[in-house]
């Protein structure tokens, strides 16, 4: 009784279809150049709203002549524009662009606001630094000035200085010179010892 081999076919893995190889209901190729930019999820209703209004084969021709580091861009800006023509056939994106220029504007306004705020906190803060700032120096003047009374009255300064006359003395610093006792000197007391 020999051994059983089982053997396990497996086929390649299917390409998931594009947004727009599912609105035409073909099978996506590798290499398809509307896969990238258009996912199988929204990608159907995406690339409906661009056929509709551009033409699958129009935008086709568009991104062959645009450089692959800006085709997504491209598409953004083309399903926008689909987008926005769809919802308003009058003003397409017109109205899109009026509503953010209006939330530029509120932010704008809204961010000189802060800013004002944020000068108004940094002035209130510096003031309360510099009133702080002035009320140690009071206090440590009031201290000083008590200690140095009370030091002043412990040893009078005037009379102090007065009494040893250091201001008035007219000797100079000079430094002091030890002077060796002369042979004469030792000779005398050579000779007051021998008497």
């Amino acid at each position: 009784m020999g051994k059983r081999h089982t053997v396990v076919i497996t086929s390649p893995s299917p390409i998931a279809l594009c947004g727009a190889c599912k609105f035409f209901r073909r099978k996506c190729v590798p290499g398809c150049i509307f896969a990238p930019h258009f996912g199988s999820d929204q990608g159907a209703t995406k690339f409906a709203a661009v056929d509709k209004v551009f033409g699958a084969s129009n935008v086709y021709k568009l991104l062959l002549h645009i450089p692959l580091n800006r085709r997504h861009d491209a598409v953004v800006t083309i399903s926008c524009q689909a987008q926005a023509r769809l919802s308003d056939p009058d003003y397409e994106c017109v109205s899109t662009i009026l509503s953010l220029q209006q939330q530029v504007e509120s932010l704008q306004a809204e961010l000189a606001i802060v800013q004002a705020q944020l000068i108004n906190s940094r002035l209130a803060m510096e003031k309360a630094l510099q009133s702080w700032s002035s009320q140690q120096m009071a206090v440590l003047q009031s201290t000083y000035s008590n200690n140095s009374a009370a030091s002043n009255n412990l040893i009078n300064i005037p009379t102090f200085t007065s009494n040893f006359d250091i201001a008035s003395s007219s000797r100079s610093l000079e430094p002091l010179q030890l002077s060796q006792p002369s042979h004469d000197e030792d000779e005398d007391e050579d000779e007051d010892e021998d008497e």
